[in-house]
């Protein structure tokens, strides 16, 4: 009597070398630029090595878009950062667009009210305060939540986008220039009243150096403090961090107060640092795709970097390729979408062996 076995054996691997994992990741991008090259042939005629050029060009191509491309990078980068303490705890930290978007609501709301009326020096100190101060509030509260009574997380934080967005909404109407505009547009464009410096005559440069800063600061914090060790064994099993007395409740709640006041820092960093103004989409969905960074980079603030640049740089190639080819811009989704699909399931390969299995009959 035969009897059926799968085709293949799958089984977890131990933990790979770093340049093994490197080669597995670095063979799906090849594939998937393989995957894409087909379907840009295939759906538009176009030579698919110009669409890579021209992607290449959207992102480096003048020294204003690499400034624009660092800066979003260093952007996306910096949300990334906030949220990877709570992902590493297992607190599924959704709210990041609204924690950003109260920073922001908290930095134009000074520079508006201050603007003027205090020296520019202590009016930047109450900005970097109220704005950090905002995000972490926006972090306590699904934080206290989920210690004290066991709330979901991501249901939270998804409510408290919306609540941030609304409010946002309801000052822009309030502080609206000209009235019935239904926007602030430049906030003390005369005076420039609480924009941060420029260094070196390029007004993106702070921003890249803090968040420069910050990811060597959160690379120290979470694999050689203390606090990062909770977070770690947290993240592993609530239940044996009590035994270990840790004190679980404190650790998340800690956790989400950080997640959020990066979130607002990042937050002052747009609106007093490059935009020097406030919509309701300033965030444009990073908080979100800071899930995704995050994730793709295992937590490791410095592979970040790099998942964060591949983000940024088929983003701004998009643009250029729907420009240049006149294609819609869904067809730079679809490239984008081919890219991340292998890059996320190179992860399986990274995780779990897969070998083929040598038939035998049994009588």
């Amino acid at each position: 009597m035969n009897k059926k076995q799968s085709l293949f054996h799958i089984a977890k691997r131990d933990t790979l070398p770093w340049y093994k994992a490197v080669l597995i990741r670095g063979g799906a991008i090849v594939l998937a630029l393989i995957v894409c090259a087909i379907v840009t042939t295939l759906l538009t005629g176009e030579n698919p090595i110009k669409v890579y050029s021209t992607i290449l060009y959207g992102a480096f191509g003048t020294s204003r878009k690499s400034w624009v491309t660092f800066h979003n990078l260093a952007i996306l980068l910096g949300i990334s950062l906030a949220v990877t303490p709570a992902f590493k705890m297992r607190f599924w930290n959704i709210g990041a667009e609204g924690q950003v978007l109260i920073g922001c609501l908290a930095t134009a709301a000074c520079m508006i009210c201050l603007g003027g009326k205090i020296p520019n020096g202590l009016l930047i100190v109450i900005m970097i305060i109220a704005s950090v101060a905002a995000g972490a509030l926006w972090g306590f509260l699904p934080g206290i939540f989920k210690a004290k009574w066991n709330t979901n997380e991501t249901l939270f934080t998804l409510m408290m986008n919306y609540i941030a967005t609304q409010l946002a909404a309801f000052f822009i109407i309030v502080w609206e220039v000209p009235k019935g505009s239904g926007k602030i547009g430049i906030i003390n464009q005369n005076t420039e009243a609480g924009w941060l410096p420029v260094l070196g005559g390029q007004r993106y440069l702070l921003p890249i150096l803090l968040v420069a800063i910050l990811t060597g600061l959160m690379y120290i914090y979470l694999n050689y403090s203390k606090h990062g060790y909770e977070i770690a064994v947290v993240g592993e099993s609530q239940r044996t961090a009590s035994y270990a007395g840790i004190k679980v409740e404190r650790v998340i709640v800690r956790t989400m107060i950080l997640s959020g006041a990066i979130c607002g820092l990042i937050g002052l960093l747009l609106t007093a640092g490059t935009d020097h103004t406030l919509t309701t989409t300033i965030v444009g969905g990073r908080g979100f795709t800071a899930v995704m960074v995050s994730w793709m980079a295992k937590f490791n603030p410095i592979m970040m970097i790099f998942t964060s640049l591949l983000i940024v740089i088929l983003s701004r190639g998009a643009s250029e390729i729907s420009s240049v080819f006149g294609l819609n811009h869904s067809f730079a989704d679809i490239l984008t979408g081919i890219i991340l699909f292998f890059i996320i399931g190179s992860e399986f390969f990274i995780t779990y062996k897969v070998s083929l299995r040598k038939g035998k009959k049994e009588a």
